[in-house]
């Protein structure tokens, strides 16, 4: 694809250094020097400078200023804006279509969402008034206030439609619909700028002019572990927490390297299965192992727990995703763009047309930490969890007093997780309750469904016997009641791995 030609160009010398800045968009109001970093805001034909920018961090993101592309009309990647909440950093990279409007492409737990500015059918009030969990009408359209947090803005690269004070925290809050759209209002300007959204797949984009290759430089990403002194290497440079390969602590990094780093020892490692670092194919997509997990859960008012582990997999195209290991058998799921419509009574979700029934309620918490993440994970963080299913789909909702967090995937047979990384030899040991077609019983098979059988036949005689019971004569009660049994035993539970959206 060629090169997009921009209706209106327009390149005037840096006050900084001297080196040309050029505006390919009649929207963009300011830009940063790619020499320089000056700050630059445009007035009519003449440029000035209003201070300087730090330099954006570098990261796996394929995408890079002067990608062009196609979504119903064609755009150039012409700035970028790198933000951080408490939650984790991402970028709004500034797109310039061809019919003259702008738009951007924003980072959504690794995927993309493509969003426009769209004018507010009524007042905005103030970022306060949104509580996480509540349904507000947009337009006709129940969305879910998903969370509402402090941004500020880290760095920015190119022209730019608007540029928020640096450094300087503003009230950003998102909300989702069950069609899997995103508002965001954004309250560094006034009135608020409000943005809506879809996810959409890079490769659906007919993107040219990407990076060559996704691989950083990791020069300068190498610190002493704060615990042991051993050398430790980020990988990704989104990571916000880490662990030492030595002692095993757990390192934050959400304050950056060069500042003092928090840590937790581990006393109790977990075996993994999948070695970190390990390469596989699942679902027809390549993913790398980053970051590992063990999480346990209990019901209320049970006071049997149980636990599974979550696999964090590595795609430059497709972001995130989880491979989860549970009692249950194997998911691989992902956060989702849009948030799913709960019933009022919580027994039920809906989702891109489907319904999902709750399978279980229950208190998840974080009891071990491997590999790089790309939110602040620690140890005992505990989050409110919602297990739903429709067959072999599932919907998970993780919630904290800050953000709610969907999440939606699928159940997959262990032999295609032995498969996929190459680990036929353990295939017994990542073997888990996968339901084999009646015509693959053996003898063995049928033995079992004979003895299941007979358990049946014994529980209706009790049943009968305790139906017939005289409570004048005989002690009615029954110690089968309040078993205390578990429908799923959290088994896809905790999939959205405490992430946020951002």
């Amino acid at each position: 694809m060629a090169e997009p030609v921009p209706l209106r160009a327009y390149t005037a010398p840096c006050p900084g250094c001297g080196a040309p800045v050029a505006f390919r968009s009649a929207q963009s109001t300011h830009a940063v020097c790619a020499y320089c970093q000056s700050t630059v805001v445009r007035d009519g034909d003449t440029l000035s400078r209003i201070g300087k920018m730090a330099e954006v961090f570098d990261d796996y993101s394929p995408l890079q200023l002067l990608a062009s592309g196609r979504l119903e009309v064609g755009f150039t990647v012409i700035g970028r804006l790198q933000y951080k909440t408490a939650s984790g950093t991402w970028s709004d990279w500034q797109l310039a279509l061809d019919d003259g409007r702008t738009a951007s492409l924003s980072e959504d737990n690794g995927a993309f969402v493509f969003s426009s500015t769209v004018s507010a059918p009524f007042a905005i009030p103030p970022a306060a008034q949104f509580s996480v969990g509540v349904n507000i009408p947009f337009n006709g359209v129940p969305f879910t206030v998903t969370s509402g947090d402090a941004a500020v803005l880290l760095a920015a690269l190119g022209e730019l439609p608007k540029l928020p004070p640096l450094g300087q925290a503003f009230p950003l809050v998102e909300l989702r619909s069950a069609q899997g759209e995103v508002l965001s209002i954004d309250y560094s300007t006034q009135p608020p700028t409000l943005s809506l959204g879809h996810e959409v797949l890079l490769d659906d984009l007919k993107l040219v002019g990407l990076r060559d290759t996704i691989t950083k430089e990791t020069k300068g990403q190498q610190f002493n572990c704060p615990n042991c002194g051993a050398p430790v290497t980020v990988t990704l440079a989104t990571s916000k927490s880490i662990t030492c390969g030595s002692c095993k602590c757990l390192i934050d990094l959400s304050a950056g390297i060069g500042n003092q780093l928090q840590h937790a020892l581990q006393d109790e490692p977990v075996q993994m299965l999948i070695p970190l670092g390990s390469q596989g194919t699942l679902q027809g997509l390549p993913w790398q192992v980053v970051g590992f997990q063990h999480r346990m859960g209990v019901e209320a008012g049970d006071d049997e727990h149980f636990g599974w582990s979550e696999y964090l997999l590595y795609n430059p195209k497709r972001g995130f995703t989880f491979l989860v290991d549970s009692e249950e058998g194997w998911s691989v799921v992902k956060p989702t763009t849009g948030a799913p419509n709960m019933s009022s009574n919580g027994q039920s979700a809906s989702y891109l047309n489907t319904r999902y029934i709750l399978k279980s309620t229950y208190t998840a918490e974080t009891t071990y930490v491997a590999g790089e993440f790309y939110w602040p994970v620690q140890r005992g963080q505990k989050t409110s969890n919602r297990d739903f299913a429709s067959g072999k789909n599932l919907l998970s909702l993780e919630q904290t007093p800050k953000e709610l967090t969907w999440s939606s995937g699928s159940n997959i047979d262990s032999a295609w997780v032995a498969k996929a990384f190459k680990l036929e030899a353990k295939a017994d040991l990542l073997k888990r309750t996968d339901v084999a077609p009646a015509s693959d019983l053996t003898g063995r098979g049928c033995l079992t469904l004979i003895v299941i059988f007979g358990v049946i036949v014994l529980l209706l005689l009790l049943l009968n016997q305790c139906s017939s019971c005289d409570p004048n004569t005989q002690d009615c009660r029954s110690s089968s009641s309040g078993s205390g049994m578990r429908s799923s035993g959290g088994s896809f539970g905790g999939f959205s791995g405490g992430g946020g959206h951002k």
